[in-house]
């Protein structure tokens, strides 16, 4: 990376400058630097990394826009961005908590619905385990499953985060995988098997969770980040 300060352009006709206000750092991103065969082209030398963002308008010569204005756009990593309005989404003028649209209300919330309600599709009394457990999907994952009368065990690195995960989020157990006996853990709070696993990371976790699959057990592959680099 290299980091370049330049001049705020001005809006030309038909056009938009946006003020980046949020910018959404995600798994993908690491995808996107390889120049490797994958479902979206990679971000090219010297051009501006990508990255989903939330934005005000700064000034506007969109009929569709106005000073002011939230919009939910692809700016990526940089502070202001012209645009001609395509792929924004308009947020209005004063929405409540304008971030949730990169989060729970954005890409990794529609992520975490999509995968468990249509690849996993849980049933209550099931068993779900969940990797990544306090980022935004698996977060989202487990609160979903909670809603369809799953148990939600939560795989995430480190006490807190597992605390996190449930006290704040709701998870009736979650287990740390940097604990040296991360497999007994996991095996003590699926006593009955995993019927779902969303998997976000691969590697040993995943070795650690195949043999607790239960027949016919759903597998949702969101992501294997422990393989990206």
């Amino acid at each position: 990376f290299r980091l370049e300060e330049g001049e705020v352009a001005s809006p030309g006709p038909g056009q938009l400058l946006l003020r980046t206000v949020f910018l959404s750092l995600d798994p993908y991103m690491r995808g996107r630097m390889s120049d490797a065969p994958s479902y979206s082209p990679p971000v090219a030398v010297g051009a501006v990394m990508v990255g989903g963002t939330v934005s005000r308008v700064v000034t506007s010569n969109h009929d569709d826009y106005q000073p002011g204005d939230w919009v939910l756009g692809y700016g990526g990593w940089q502070d202001y961005e012209l645009s001609d309005g395509s792929g924004l989404v308009k947020l209005g003028e004063s929405p409540e908590h304008p971030s949730w649209a990169l989060g729970i209300l954005g890409m990794p919330g529609f992520t975490a619905y999509m995968g468990l309600l249509d690849i996993g599709q849980p049933k209550a009394g099931e068993t779900l385990v969940v990797a990544a457990a306090t980022g935004p999907v698996g977060a989202t994952v487990g609160q979903i499953a909670k809603l369809k009368g799953c148990r939600t065990v939560g795989i995430a690195g480190g006490s807190e985060k597992c605390r996190y995960a449930v006290e704040t989020l709701g998870f009736d157990a979650c287990i740390d995988h940097r604990a040296p006996d991360f497999a007994v853990k996991l095996l003590e709070a699926c006593p009955q098997g995993i019927d779902i696993y969303y998997e976000n990371v691969g590697g040993k976790v995943f070795d650690e969770v195949l043999p607790l699959l239960n027949t016919s057990a759903r597998v949702p592959v969101c992501g294997l980040v422990s393989g990206y680099n």
